[in-house]
């Protein structure tokens, strides 16, 4: 017969979990500024390869184990987001690295080779953008600032796949431009997670769920 001395300890309660939405957002938000300022023409004196490290480092890495860690917060929506455009910078990066830069080396083959890889850009974005319009019908049911994060890339993705697709540099342009605006609604989120996860409050407003599907 079991005394009480005899039961086995209780289980301890879990421990507590900082939200990862706020790096997630903040290494999306740094590194989707970098490539649009790029495709905006803003980086006349510079490579416009600045975006490319961090799309392996902050981008991609940080922003993928912001996914992974929404796991344990039973969050399937954040670790499906952030997984999903965490490994999007590291498949861009890698692209770049092993595509973009590995065509022919005579310049006409070579002209003709980036023509080919601008159709690349295109054939990816129009993927990440189907992803996308669905992330986006759910995000609705998040809050108004996730909400338009997901509303600006959108745009974002589907001007530039029809810019890559047509060839048309004032199209890319104009996508770079609500690249950055995207780059921006990611940051106001990720500075009111921070904000309102360190008061334990709100205090920077983020809105409520756009509507409920059910």
């Amino acid at each position: 017969m079991s005394t009480p001395n005899d039961a086995p300890a209780p289980a301890p309660p879990p421990l507590a979990v900082a939200d990862p939405a706020p790096l997630g957002l903040a290494g999306f938000a740094l590194t989707t500024f970098l490539l649009s300022a790029a495709n905006a023409g803003w980086m006349t004196s510079a490579t416009g390869n600045a975006w490319l490290g961090y799309a392996f480092a902050y981008g991609g890495l940080s922003q993928f184990a912001a996914g992974m860690w929404e796991f344990r917060n039973r969050n399937v929506f954040g670790s499906t987001a952030f997984g999903s455009y965490g490994a999007f910078w590291i498949g861009l990066g890698l692209w770049v690295v092993l595509v973009a830069r590995a065509g022919p080396s005579t310049p006409l083959a070579a002209a003709a080779y980036a023509a080919r890889t601008g159709k690349d850009l295109g054939w990816i974005l129009l993927a990440w953008a189907i992803f996308n319009t669905y992330m986006l019908i759910i995000s609705s049911q998040t809050n108004m600032a996730v909400f338009g994060v997901f509303l600006t890339l959108e745009a974002t993705e589907i001007i530039l796949f029809i810019g890559f697709f047509s060839n048309s540099s004032g199209t890319i342009k104009f996508g770079g431009y609500i690249g950055i605006l995207t780059a921006l609604v990611a940051w106001y989120t990720s500075a009111a997670g921070v904000l309102n996860g360190m008061k334990g409050k709100v205090v920077a407003p983020v809105g409520g769920a756009l509507f409920n599907l059910g």
